[in-house]
This record gives C-alpha cells, sequence and structure tokens, in this order.
C-alpha cells in the first residue's frame, strides 16, 4: 500500500426531508450571501428549489439564482456564473441538483477569486487557490461529485471536456441526501448513474498496487450491492430502500474511500470524455459503451486484476489445481486469467444491457458512425503520448479499445 493523505470534511445530511435544513447549514458553514446555482426545469416543477428558497429565507439568508445549467457542463455557464457571482458578492456557493450542477459550481467556486481565466485550472496553467465554499441539495445520484473534490467541465470552443481534482479546497461543505428527490428520475437518467459510479469503481479497482486488500474488498462489496439493487429501482422507481443505497453507493464510489494507498486508472473515463465532449452523449451511457471495451482488451494484455473482478464480483469460476492460491490471481496460469477476464468483461457488458438497459456500442449510443481518428487524437493531445494507468496506453492501444466499442 503506497503512502496517502485522506481529507473528506463534507457533512452528510441523509434521508427524508432533509433539504428543508439546507438554510440552517448554511449558517453553520459561515454563509451569508448565497448564489444558488441549478439545473434545468425539474427541481422548480418538483418544488425543490422553493423549499430550498424558504429555508434561506427563514435565516434571513439572501440568495441570488443561476438557473440552466446543462448535462455535460460547459464553460460559458461558468463564465456567466462568475460574471453574476462578483456582482453580487456571495461567500456561498449552493448547488441544488446533480453531478453537473454541482461541478459548474464548484468551478465558479474555483475561479471566484482569480484573476485570469478559470480554465487555466482545467489545463494545468494554473492551481486553484482561494475559493468560495460550497454547499449541495443532490438530486441525481452519479457523479459523486457531492462527496468529492473533482470536477469536470467542457470548453465548447475546443471541445475538450477536462477535469480538476482538488479534495483540500473543492469538497462541498455540506451535502444534503434524500433518496425520494430522485424518485421522479427517468430510468435512463437512474440506469446512467448507476454506470457512472460503477466505473468510478472501477477506475479505482483497476490498479497494479499490491497489498490493497481492504480498497480490493470495498470495491467489491460496493459493485456487489450497486447490482443486487439497481434491478430493485428499474422495477419499482419508488423503492425507498433500493434508492437509499444506490444514493449511498454513488457518494463513496467516488469520495476516495476506495482509492486510498493505491494508483488509479482513470484512462476509460478519458476515453469516454472525448465521446461526450465531440458527441453530447450522456456520460454514464458512453462508460457503458467504453468500459466493457476496456475490460475486454485488459482480458488479453494484462488480466489479472480483471480475472480477480470477474471472479469476485461477477461470479466466474476459474478452473485451478485444488492447491491452487484462488485469490491470488497473478499465480494462475496465464490462459486461466485470460478466461476468466474475457467472461467477465463479456458478462458486465450483458449486465449493462439487459439489467440497466444501456447502450454497449457506438451504434446504441446513437453513433453509428463515429469519428474514431479524431476521437483519438484528441485523446492523446489531451493525456499525452502514453497514457499510465492500469496498463500504458498509446495511440495504437486506444483505437484497438475505440474499435472494440463498435
Amino acid at each position: 500500500m503506497n503512502n496517502f493523505t485522506f481529507y473528506s470534511p463534507t457533512e452528510f445530511c441523509f434521508g427524508r426531508g432533509r433539504e428543508q435544513e439546507v438554510g440552517q447549514l448554511c449558517v453553520k458553514y459561515g454563509a451569508h450571501r448565497v448564489m444558488i446555482v441549478y439545473g434545468g426545469g425539474s427541481v422548480v416543477r418538483s418544488g425543490l428549489l422553493d423549499r430550498v428558497k424558504t429555508s434561506l429565507d427563514a435565516v434571513a439568508i439572501p440568495y441570488i439564482e443561476m438557473g440552466g445549467v446543462r448535462p455535460n457542463p460547459t464553460d460559458p455557464k461558468v463564465y456567466e456564473g462568475l460574471a453574476l457571482a462578483r456582482s453580487f458578492k456571495p461567500d456561498f456557493m449552493l448547488a441544488v441538483g446533480g453531478g453537473s450542477v454541482i461541478d459548474t459550481a464548484k468551478t465558479i467556486a474555483a475561479g471566484y477569486y482569480y484573476e485570469g481565466d478559470f480554465w487555466d485550472f482545467f489545463i494545468g496553467k494554473a492551481k486553484v487557490g482561494n475559493c468560495l465554499p460550497v454547499g449541495v441539495v443532490l438530486t441525481i445520484p452519479a457523479a459523486g461529485s457531492e462527496g468529492s473534490g473533482n470536477a469536470v467541465i467542457t470548453n465548447e470552443k475546443t471541445l475538450q471536456k477536462l477535469g480538476i481534482r482538488q479534495p483540500m479546497l473543492l469538497r462541498p461543505k455540506f451535502s444534503i441526501m434524500n433518496p425520494e428527490l430522485t424518485m421522479t428520475l427517468p430510468e435512463w437518467q437512474t440506469a446512467s448513474g448507476i454506470s457512472d459510479m460503477m466505473a468510478h469503481i472501477l477506475e479505482r479497482y483497476l490498479s497494479n498496487t499490491p497489498d490493497v486488500q481492504i480498497g480490493d474488498r470495498m470495491a467489491e462489496g460496493i459493485l456487489l450491492a450497486i447490482m443486487e439493487e439497481a434491478p430493485k429501482v428499474i422495477a419499482n422507481p419508488n423503492d425507498y430502500e433500493a434508492r437509499a443505497n444506490i444514493m449511498w453507493c454513488g457518494t463513496i464510489a467516488h469520495n476516495d474511500t476506495c482509492s486510498l494507498g493505491r494508483q488509479e486508472d482513470w484512462n476509460s473515463h478519458a476515453m469516454e470524455h472525448e465521446i461526450s465532449a465531440e458527441y453530447d452523449v450522456t456520460h454514464g451511457a458512453g462508460l457503458a459503451v467504453i468500459f466493457p471495451a476496456f475490460l475486454q482488451y485488459m482480458a488479453n494484455v494484462h488480466p489479472h486484476k480483471v480475472a480477480q473482478l470477474a471472479m469476485r464480483v461477477l461470479g466466474i469460476q476459474p478452473n485451478l489445481p485444488a492447491d491452487a492460491d484462488i485469490n491470488n490471481t497473478n499465480t494462475w496460469p496465464i490462459d486461466e486469467q485470460k478466461r476468466v477476464a474475457m467472461a467477465g468483461a463479456l458478462k458486465l457488458k450483458t449486465w449493462f444491457h439487459d439489467v440497466l438497459h444501456m447502450p454497449v456500442s457506438f451504434a446504441q449510443l446513437g453513433i453509428p458512425e463515429p469519428n474514431l481518428e479524431l476521437l483519438n487524437q484528441r485523446l492523446h493531445q489531451n493525456k499525452g503520448a502514453v497514457m499510465p494507468g492500469y496498463f500504458p496506453l498509446d495511440a495504437e492501444t486506444t483505437m484497438q479499445i475505440y474499435k472494440l466499442a463498435l
């Protein structure tokens, strides 16, 4: 296990009706002027936005609103938010929505005190310094941004979809999580969120760091919990307990508890970011296409951790001698590692399709003839000639993975 520092100060307020406490929580964390960021009309139609404003009114906190944040959030909305914030001068950002709303609020918070272009943070030209505190009322379990210090934004001019990771600065001060707020989500959005949180776990799980059993077992347990609860949520959107379990899984998947002391991967996310930047597809759906293709490729070239996933989570049984160390896939014959890993990759692909009703190919994603050369070129412009991680990926390798997703 590698050395690590873990800092996770977010106060999670979980359960029915907790959004009514938002005003008290803003006071608790020193808010005097709040900027509310939200997305489309659902928070308005459901009455959630009114409940949030009523709670702020009750503690006499003035606020300003900015709605209209879209999925796959883009830089124009951040610039709009920064202009509004510098006019209103808030001392606290409040995101009411899912990952796109939270990431937009975080980016405004990060750029508020910076005199240059906030995009400098995303291209590595500058580092986030002082920033506004952020609070969250979560409506979509998926991105895990309610418990992370991460944010992802797309630049509309360059079509770069890039992220920043600032756990010491951008983790929310509080996150209100009421599973009832997720019951009106369309099945597509629920399923896309589930595939997203599963990918967050797998990006951490696919690691070459030895002796990280606690992280592995936590990741496996969360994946098993998601795969048990997901069919219940799809079958009955009003199943509170299933919704609650899925919601908390999404948070744990991305608050770094599964990644402590280990190298992470994140190359599947990078490959998907090029797809959603170019074609504006739902991020979780894009991951359901890319991740099985990534696992299929790894089953042939670097199978040991994929084989472990296949055995422990997906139920693929290895054919080994009685005295074999079944839990140490590195000791298995390489042909057996590859067989089990490939069976697991294909079983996960089938599960995404049959249980979550997610697309598992570019064609099913609505992109019958993707420009793979363009996607691959931009990928390596953004991430370098060779992308390190679970397995080093050069342009030839990533092209083969993209082709597997056809």
